[in-house]
């Protein structure tokens, strides 16, 4: 079996630091907050190159508290696009917001600029572009366009290292990100963090998390109970000292891909001028008749290979029965539905070999015959 994500290979590699980490947690009881958390947000906000990073229990969450950090609430509109976790929907409707949906760019299945601009209205307060796969998507171009008083909060949560014409995540002003086991920077268990160059953002998501306050039984706002715990500010700190070298292995896993797939019956990846993309997946499109099953037979022929293939995503958030509410009718956001029919996973991950690489290709290529 080639999974997916190995994330026993990479545990192999922290498992000697994260047990000595682990027994100094349980030695000073540190299990919320503590110094492990403070030294892991000062080590993740350095390597994100901004001032501040404020650990959370998970990246919904995260992305939540950062629009509640950014002024978002009930009476206010928020443009996501339809391709990506619903959680990014589901954060902006826990916020109190209301969702509106637009479509993906055909090539890269990121938000779509021009549509997530023809969508602004007056009720506009933000807009979250979704940096999927690892790659960013044109924050400049959005906030170039958009009214001032619209602020743009990114969901980072594949995107760790990745950066764009230079910049981080975030430089903009705020960005959320998951440290789901699976990313490319993962906990041993769900856990998330806000990063920002601003500081009033920061120490507004830290009050929010912390039941609204800052000082024990004091309560400013009402606030939610969202902390990164010591054990997972261990894990995250082991694999933070090695996550640049991994970044730069996915990177020559997906160089790989590329020559391995020139002459295989499948859309490669497209990475956008002035992108430096970590590969947190490498997604392929297989050519179809308009419905999933052409892909779905090959995810079906990969997996029965021994290869873990998988699809992100399989339904648009436009079509979830969850967001029923702010449905639109099949065919209304093309590009994000066709993706949805199309695209697949391919297993990535730091140590996948060459030869494993060769086998998912080969097997791909059956599976397309």
């Amino acid at each position: 079996m080639i999974p997916l994500v190995d994330l026993q290979a990479a545990h192999v590699e922290v498992a000697e630091e994260v047990a000595v980490g682990f027994k100094r947690i349980l030695a000073n009881t540190a299990f919320i907050g503590g110094e492990e958390v403070a030294a892991f947000e000062r080590e993740y906000a350095a390597f994100c190159g901004l001032p501040h990073c404020v650990g959370v229990a998970n990246g919904t969450d995260a992305l939540e508290l950062a629009l509640r950090a950014a002024g978002v609430g009930p009476g206010d509109e928020v443009i996501v696009p339809a391709n990506t976790f619903i959680a990014t929907a589901e954060a902006v409707a826990r916020a109190g917001a209301s969702v509106a949906l637009v479509d993906a760019d055909p090539d890269t299945y990121l938000i779509d600029v021009d549509a997530a601009l023809t969508a602004v209205t007056p009720a506009t307060r933000a807009v979250v572009p979704v940096h999927l796969y690892g790659q960013l998507a044109p924050v400049e171009e959005l906030r170039a366009a958009l009214p001032p008083e619209v602020v743009i909060v990114e969901d980072a949560a594949q995107c760790q290292g990745a950066t764009r014409h230079g910049r981080p995540a975030g430089f903009e002003g705020i960005a959320s990100t998951s440290f789901y086991p699976g990313k490319n920077l993962g906990a041993y268990g769900d856990a998330g963090a806000v990063v920002s160059a601003s500081a009033e953002v920061a120490t507004a998501v830290r009050r929010l998390g912390s039941h609204g306050g800052l000082t024990k039984y004091i309560h400013d706002v009402i606030g939610v109970n969202s902390r990164l715990d010591g054990l997972q500010a261990v894990v995250l700190r082991a694999k933070l000292a090695r996550l640049a070298a991994w970044n730069e292995a996915r990177r020559a896993a997906a160089a790989r891909y590329d020559a391995l797939l020139a002459d295989v019956d499948v859309v490669r990846p497209v990475t956008l001028d002035g992108n430096a993309h970590v590969w947190h997946l490498y997604v392929v499109r297989v050519p179809g008749d308009g419905t999933p099953s052409r892909r779905d037979a090959v995810v079906s022929a990969l997996n029965a290979a021994g290869v873990g293939a998988g699809i992100h995503y399989p339904v648009p958030v436009h079509l979830t029965p969850a967001f029923a509410d702010v449905a639109r009718r099949a065919g209304s956001l093309a590009h994000s539905e066709a993706a949805a029919h199309e695209i697949l996973s391919l297993p990535v991950y730091p140590q996948i070999t060459a030869d494993q690489q060769a086998q998912v290709v080969e097997a791909l290529r059956a599976a397309l015959a």
